[in-house]
């Protein structure tokens, strides 16, 4: 009976001796094991950096959108508007804005704008719009890739470490035939923590993913619904030039 309590108290002090800190389970993990975690926190540390610079990105798009529909349907020129512009759009409805603009003045200086010609115009300006749409949503949306990428194989790699890791626990019992709780427990510490870590870089990838992509596809709307109105306006004003 002491035998025992003498083995059991040699054992917990061996645990406990065993530095389980992030930092230690690192240095003494497979080197496999340690790709796997140094890949897993540059994937999370670039998640993050995508989703700041999305978060204030889309408010910085949604304030300037605002701010152009306030100039825009304030009822001054749209001539004198897009004089202030220029070549040098802001944000993507500017830039739609001024691509038909440009297009619209370009007929104008041709006599393509009057009858017989409108048509044509409407369907060149409604085209140049909906490409300038697609380029700049582009835009926007460039890096979203890497979000869903990591959300949806960030779990897998750190379970590839978690299984490297384990198998590393067996061999360690094989060589030692020892099936004690301090031969096994560092060799599983650090395969968890892979793990873990997968799991800290795929969640916040995931919603943030999931977020950035409905705001994304509310403000391609909001330059698609843009683009229809203005479109109307010009077609209307053709039929008056006609």
């Amino acid at each position: 009976m002491e035998n025992n309590i003498i083995e059991a108290t040699a054992l917990g002090g061996s645990i406990a001796a065993h530095d389980f800190s992030v930092w230690a389970l690192f240095l003494k993990a497979d080197p496999i094991v340690k790709a796997v975690i140094i890949a897993l926190l540059l994937a999370s540390v670039w998640c993050w950096a995508i989703i700041f610079e999305k978060t204030i990105g889309m408010r910085r798009l949604n304030a300037r959108a605002k701010e152009f529909e306030s100039n825009f349907w304030s009822g001054g020129s749209l001539e004198d508007l897009y004089d202030r512009i220029g070549s040098q759009p802001r944000d993507p409805m500017s830039a739609v804005f001024v691509a038909a603009m440009r297009e619209w003045r370009r007929a104008q200086s041709r006599g393509l704008g009057g009858e017989g010609g409108g048509v044509g115009l409407a369907s060149r300006i409604e085209r140049v719009m909906q490409i300038t749409v697609s380029r700049e949503m582009d835009r926007a949306e460039r890096y979203m890739t890497f979000l869903a990428s990591t959300g949806s194989t960030a779990p897998f790699i750190g379970l590839f470490g978690t299984v490297w890791g384990i198998m590393n626990s067996f061999q360690s019992i094989a060589a030692t035939k020892n099936t004690s709780l301090a031969v096994v427990a560092p060799g599983i510490a650090e395969a968890l923590f892979a793990t873990a870590l997968g799991l800290l870089a795929a969640i916040p990838a995931v919603l943030a993913y999931n977020k950035l992509s409905k705001d994304l596809d509310r403000y391609a709307g909001r330059l698609e619904t843009f683009a229809g109105e203005f479109t109307a306006i010009l077609s209307r004003q053709m039929e008056e030039d006609g």
